[in-house]
């Protein structure tokens, strides 16, 4: 998977590599080369045409200024645009000096009007003018440099738009969470140096990054990362066996704690997920009020009917009728909370499960969503009486409920922190859904998809958590792949229907073809929607 890493991190790793005889130099050349590879091949390697570099004072302007150097050898029409004059002694600076490259510095044009022409004139912009050394939420942009990105935002809203490719960093965005200064211009592709940066994969970062490119400078190999976005091929070996001999025990049992008379739906979907995700068996218990409005379309799965008053979970009889499931099914994973309905009985039975799920025998692992993370918000310390592992799916509303503040700002650091304080795996839903474990590990989705931002999708998420669970995937890993599962069933949805249109049950139906991806089977037809278009 690609490595993340934070600023801190970032920094460590070129020090790693200056101390094994990489020089600051020969980083910086590696990444402008690189970089200008990249912004060759954007512009379509056609000789002569124009191309503006802007530069800023820092490792970021030199970085710029090695790419404008290649650009210009191969053929580019390229000019420099300098925030700040370079040092005498700055060597790169002295090779755009020597290649009779064409600069320019703010102080040269104190009104701007030659920035305003040379962007006329430009087929693309290089984006050169702060990295990964200065961050929005220290010192916004002012000045001059927001002179120069009050320029360029218009030049990209007119006719023609010249390409923005950014280095490192579109500038104004901070490289751990993802925050942008209001001045901030969204990149068409962002040239990551030797690793990606969390916060290109954060909101809003990750919509103004455009296409992420990372690519090599000479940095070291780091095992000591933490941090990665989730691919396709590294999640294909995560996945169990599923041998040609295998029966139902061989998949494992989820049972599914769900529903109320106001929110059938949401036990349905989760229940259908777990059974899509291959588990071998699902039950679903939800209360007995309900069990008729869940029967019908449904008969994939297994009922455990739960003691009910006004169709919600009786309370401390339903927590001993489910617990009392558990152990004679020896479930292997436990969902709890899809459309359960916040209220005392809901409150109650929650907290009657809590004490009694460690004493069950061969159950391994127990998925909390929804109104289940509201009761335990309520309980600041429900974690220590709770030894199975467990994973946590909340939006970010249910996130400040249950660290009793404000929605995250810093998504990553957010779930991270939670998941260390309370032992957890957390989901943190959401664009860019990060995964944290409490040892410190976490991957982020780059999946941003409006059509996964409708009721009963999370339902999905929190089934397919829990069916791979049954299968014997750890809760980190299993996290991971069905938040990847979930993200492609979503694109195959919004091709389908549009993501306006798209519902959860679109997303339901495509769970089968994205799930088929992690084993590897990419040679079959996709299946049609029923009634429907192919995905």
């Amino acid at each position: 998977m690609t490595k993340l890493v934070t600023r801190a991190q970032m920094r460590k790793a070129e020090a790693a590599a200056v101390a094994a005889g990489t020089s600051e130099r020969e980083l910086m050349a590696n990444a402008g080369l690189a970089a200008a590879q990249e912004t060759w091949m954007s512009v379509g390697a056609a000789e002569g045409r124009p191309v503006l570099v802007l530069a800023g004072p820092g490792a970021n302007g030199g970085d710029a200024l090695v790419t404008a150097q290649h650009l210009a050898e191969w053929g580019a029409a390229v000019h420099v645009y300098l925030l700040r004059p370079r040092p005498d002694g700055d060597e790169e600076w002295k090779a755009v000096v020597e290649a009779e490259i064409p600069t320019t510095t703010v102080a040269e044009d104190p009104d701007h009007r030659g920035l305003e022409s040379l962007l006329e004139q430009c087929s693309a912009v290089v984006d050169g003018l702060l990295g990964t050394g200065t961050s929005p939420l220290e010192r916004p942009i002012d000045g001059d440099l927001a002179e120069i990105m009050r320029r360029l935002a218009a030049a990209r809203e007119g006719s023609p738009r010249p390409q923005l490719i950014a280095l490192d960093l579109p500038s104004g965005v901070d490289g751990d969470t993802g925050y942008a200064d209001p001045l901030t211009v969204a990149a068409d592709l962002t040239v990551t140096f030797g690793y990606a940066k969390a916060g290109l994969y954060q909101f809003p970062g990750h919509d103004l990054a455009g296409r992420i490119v990372p690519v090599e400078i000479g940095l070291p190999p780091a095992a000591d990362l933490p941090y990665e976005d989730l691919q396709l091929r590294e999640l294909q070996a995560l996945m169990p066996p599923r041998p040609a001999d295998a029966h139902k025990g061989t998949f494992g049992t989820v049972i599914v704690a769900a529903g109320s008379r106001r929110y059938p739906g949401a036990a349905r979907l989760a229940a259908e997920a777990a059974a899509r995700s291959g588990a071998g068996l699902v039950t679903l218990a939800a209360p007995a009020e309900i069990q008729a409005l869940l029967v019908h379309g449904l008969p994939d799965v297994t009922h455990e009917p739960l003691p009910s008053d006004g169709g919600v979970m009786d309370g401390d009889a339903a927590a001993r009728a489910l617990l009392r499931a558990l152990h004679d099914s020896r479930a292997r994973a436990l969902l709890v909370g899809p459309g359960l309905s916040l209220n005392d009985a809901t409150e109650s039975f929650v907290r009657s499960l809590l004490a009694g799920l460690d004493a069950i025998e061969g159950l391994e692992a127990a998925v909390f969503d929804a109104d289940a993370l509201n009761v335990l918000a309520r309980h600041r310390g429900w974690h220590e009486q709770l030894s199975i592992a467990r994973v946590l799916t909340p939006h970010p509303g249910e996130m400040a409920r249950l660290t009793g503040g404000e929605p995250p700002a810093d998504r990553l650091h957010a779930a991270l922190d939670y998941a260390a304080e309370t032992s957890s795996v957390v989901v943190l839903k959401g664009a860019c859904t990060v995964i944290a474990s409490p040892d410190g590990r976490a991957r982020i989705s780059g999946v941003a998809n409006p059509a996964l931002a409708t009721a009963g999708t999370g339902d999905v998420l929190a089934g397919l958590i829990a069916g791979l669970l049954a299968q014997g995937m750890t809760p980190f890993d299993a996290a991971s792949a069905a938040v990847y599962v979930h993200g492609e069933s979503g694109r195959h949805a919004a091709e389908a229907r549009g993501a306006a249109a798209t519902l959860a049950q679109d997303v339901l139906a495509a769970v089968g073809d994205a799930r088929r991806l992690l084993d590897g089977d990419v040679g079959v037809q996709q299946t049609p929607f029923p009634g429907g278009s192919e995905p």
